[in-house]
């Protein structure tokens, strides 16, 4: 299981939250007020960590929402070869295989160090602006 459960009330913008099943970032929560028979909902936009793709939910506040943990970790870059970069992590020295935008593949270089998140049995390589 590489995710735990939190309360929507306990959520924060930056934050994450799987979403579809998916890890997003949140990038907005607006709370409504209790209703006279109901309570109270919270409306989250999140933007997903490996597709960026927008996705909105409502939930009510006491709700239970799974939370990834993402892991962050460094690795070698062994080779690169149209969109795939292969990788050998720098703790583990697994290898593995990434696959890469057209617009990445500039910035990747073979022998250089990267980071990169792991959720979800999901790998993707992690860019500073």
């Amino acid at each position: 299981m590489s995710w735990q459960e939190a309360e929507v009330r306990e959520l924060k913008v930056g934050r994450y939250m799987l979403v579809d099943d998916a890890p997003c970032k949140l990038v907005e929560i607006t709370m409504s007020k209790p209703g006279k028979h109901g309570e109270a909902k919270a409306r989250i936009v999140a933007i997903g960590v490996f597709d960026g793709q927008k996705r909105s939910v409502v939930f009510p506040v006491k709700h239970k929402v799974k939370v990834p943990i993402i892991e962050k970790k460094n690795a070698q870059v062994l080779s690169l070869a149209n969109k795939e970069v292969q990788l050998m992590d720098s703790e583990t020295f697994e290898t593995f295989v990434v696959q890469v935008d057209q617009e990445e593949v500039a910035r990747i270089k073979p022998g250089t160090e990267v980071s990169y998140w792991e959720a979800m049995g999901v790998r993707k390589i992690m860019f500073q602006n």
